[in-house]
């Protein structure tokens, strides 16, 4: 039996607490992962993992081996790619996790590209905006907006978002149209709130180089891009919305800018995986990929509408 693969699948147990979670992740029959950690059990004569009915827990070896062994992937997978990366074969499962505007107007129009790029991968999409764990739920890699929170994941930064304020001709025209800043508590909005922590945002501008949060007449919060994108078109207010998701909505006029002028510097876009577990080739190239993607994708371009 290969030691990379037994070392790769009691890694993966580890981390996952779990050989159901860990075989899915892998790719592989439960059996075979089970089957893998005692061959490694026996070779090593050392006992790795506490098996229970309900929960596996690493042992003090098992600890020290694991941490051993996560540096000699990673340094295995670096040294690998470097030597072979013009000729990679790139294969098997890969699980992400993108905002589902992000993923439904830029990354899944893409994919073509990507699949002539790298027939060999079995993609994975899921297209939230909850926050995942990302080791629980056995998602390889994230791609979220704004900066890294999180201290156990590695951040690789693949873009930037710009943002604008819209509204509907039908806001504008029943309640007026703000010249400033300063006109914005007095109209209605629709902000963006946080399912992880409900905490409501205001809307972020800058104003001769000074960063400006605002807030509005709210009566209405909603976690959801595509939700907003409903909301302003049915005339609730203004809000605060990705550029890539209304450039369609402005040219045909359902929408229209609103303070221009004050626009809100761009958020980085973030490739995120656990810091445990090593880079695989399909990562790196997934996440290569999207960045590349980002900085040609005319949606994901600034624009100054007029």
């Amino acid at each position: 039996m290969d030691r990379f693969d037994t070392m790769l699948a009691f890694t993966r147990v580890v981390e996952l607490e779990s050989f159901t979670k860990a075989a899915l992740s892998l790719n592989l029959p439960k059996t075979t992962v089970s089957a893998q950690v005692l061959a490694l059990e026996k070779r090593l004569r050392v006992k790795l993992l506490h098996r229970t009915t309900r929960r596996i827990s690493v042992t003090t070896d098992g600890a020290a081996y694991y941490e051993r062994a996560i540096r000699l992937l990673n340094e295995l997978e670096e040294t690998e790619a470097a030597l072979n990366q013009a000729t990679v074969n790139v294969k098997g499962r890969l699980r992400v996790d993108v905002p589902a505007p992000l993923g439904r107007l830029v990354i899944i129009p893409a994919l073509p590209d990507f699949f002539k790029r790298y027939p060999d991968i079995q993609l994975e999409i899921g297209c939230d905006d909850r926050p995942i764990d990302l080791l629980e739920e056995g998602v390889d890699c994230v791609i979220r907006i704004g900066n890294p929170v999180d201290s156990t994941l590695v951040a690789r930064r693949v873009g930037t978002m710009q943002f604008m304020l819209v509204a509907s001709p039908a806001y504008l025209e029943t309640y007026g149209r703000p010249a400033s800043p300063d006109d914005l508590p007095h109209h209605q909005g629709v902000h963006f709130f946080s399912s992880k922590t409900g905490k409501v945002y205001p809307f972020l501008l800058t104003q001769e180089g000074v960063k400006l949060e605002v807030a509005t007449t709210r009566q209405l919060a909603i976690n959801n891009g595509d939700a907003m994108v409903s909301a302003c078109l049915a005339g609730l207010g203004i809000c605060q919305l990705p550029s890539f998701m209304v450039q369609a909505l402005l040219a045909s006029g359902e929408m229209e800018s609103v303070l221009t002028d004050f626009g809100a510097e761009g958020f980085p876009m973030n490739a995120l995986y656990p810091q445990n577990r090593h880079l695989s080739s399909k990562v790196r190239a997934f996440i290569e990929w999207v960045a590349e993607l980002f900085s040609v994708c005319p949606l994901l371009q600034a624009i100054r509408p007029a």
